[in-house]
């Protein structure tokens, strides 16, 4: 589908913006949602991505995707979504980069570690985190902490994957998102805007495909190993059809940029089709429809499910790969412990808070503290802490 100049009546216009919790004057040069994305882009927490992991630890290889390059990509993938549906750029672009800012070192191992080690005290959530690090801990401006960013982006971040409240939930809403939903009403109930919609599509197109490049490079599987499922199999055998001679390297390169490509064209053309049916005719309206009109079809739902399961056993579950996350959920447990014991052991400005805080506030600190450390960062603070000749 060629790219689309018309912006439709759908789509989040930055003129009807509800604005930010705390009134600023507009920018005469930029729309509230590039503000946003630059806010987003000068951050301390997007500067700190290019240390944090994907998959692999940052010593394992200079080539491999971090949360950064990852961060990237899916803005890629999103612009030229919104672009082609004739949504707003700027916003998807926003949401993209912002997506994962919350998000542990050490990946997901991180995660579950600093979210059982929390347990007793209101769990550890990354989408949770990234609304924090949005709302309170990013602390620069002189009049407000937080990045006081436009409604539009903190409610496509909170809830991009859909509704918070009237699905079916295993655990209860993080307290970061109901204490800020009371500040500011973000119709946790309610389906988020297109743009946002994309920037989930375009985070589960990005980081199955690198994971693809990164886990045939790292030799965690081969080529003939992930033709298993149906889809890559197709694209690896119209590239070697096309190119006989082409060295792994290339193939490799040529197969995912295709399979990217072919994930692209299926949400356009379901999503014109879903979009077709609902007719919205306000953003409102996409909020209000139900469902997500943003959207693989069944067909490729079904082959992301299939590809997702192939990366699960023969990636994510390898051995190389159990190691270093066993690794990783041992330090961030660690960290934890001793800093939640042991507050004096933190840096002066963190410290002051957690020795003056109850335990619920001073755990809350410690996960803060933890999470936004980078890998390179979390080893070395578990070896001076630990290590007693360090």
């Amino acid at each position: 589908m060629a790219p689309n100049d018309t912006i439709q009546p759908y789509a989040t216009l930055a003129a009807t913006s509800r604005g930010r919790l705390h009134a600023e004057p507009e920018a005469e040069n930029r729309t509230p949602f590039q503000r946003d994305r630059d806010r987003i882009i000068h951050s301390t927490a997007f500067r700190r991505l290019k240390h944090k992991t994907q998959v692999f630890v940052y010593h394992e290889g200079d080539h491999y995707r971090t949360r950064l390059t990852h961060s990237l990509e899916v803005a890629q993938i999103a612009r030229s979504l919104a672009r082609s549906l004739g949504l707003n750029e700027d916003l998807a672009e926003a949401l993209a980069l912002a997506h994962d800012l919350g998000h542990t070192p050490f990946g997901h191992a991180g995660e579950e570690a600093l979210d059982a080690s929390m347990q007793n005290y209101g769990g550890f959530d990354h989408n949770a985190q990234t609304l924090r690090i949005l709302t309170q801990l990013e602390q620069k401006y002189a009049a407000f902490d937080g990045l006081n960013l436009t409604w539009e982006t903190l409610e496509g971040v909170v809830k991009h994957n859909g509704p918070l409240v009237g699905t079916a939930r295993d655990k209860p809403l993080p307290a970061a998102i109901v204490e800020y939903n009371r500040l500011q009403d973000l119709q946790i109930d309610s389906w988020p805007s297109a743009e946002a919609q994309i920037a989930a599509l375009s985070d589960d197109i990005a980081y199955n495909n690198h994971d693809i490049d990164d886990g045939l490079r790292a030799g965690l599987f081969t080529l003939d190993d992930i033709c298993e499922v149906p889809i890559v199999m197709e694209v690896v055998a119209e590239v070697r059809h096309l190119y006989p001679a082409l060295d792994e390297s290339r193939l490799i390169h040529e197969t995912t940029r295709r399979l990217i490509d072919r994930m692209i064209r299926d949400v356009l053309a379901e999503s014109a089709q879903r979009l077709a049916a609902a007719t919205p005719r306000t953003v409102a309206d996409i909020r209000a429809a139900g469902r997500p009109l943003i959207g693989f079809s069944a067909e490729m739902a079904a082959a992301d499910k299939r590809l997702k399961g192939f990366l699960f056993e023969r990636m994510y579950r390898h051995y190389r790969v159990n190691r270093m996350t066993s690794k990783a959920r041992r330090v961030v447990q660690q960290l934890f412990e001793l800093l939640f014991s042991e507050p004096e052991c933190l840096p002066q400005e963190w410290q002051t808070r957690a020795l003056n805080a109850d335990e619920r506030k001073r755990a809350r600190l410690v996960a803060d503290y933890i999470a936004g450390m980078t890998d390179r960062f979390a080893l070395k603070e578990h070896r001076r802490l630990f290590d007693v000749y360090e």
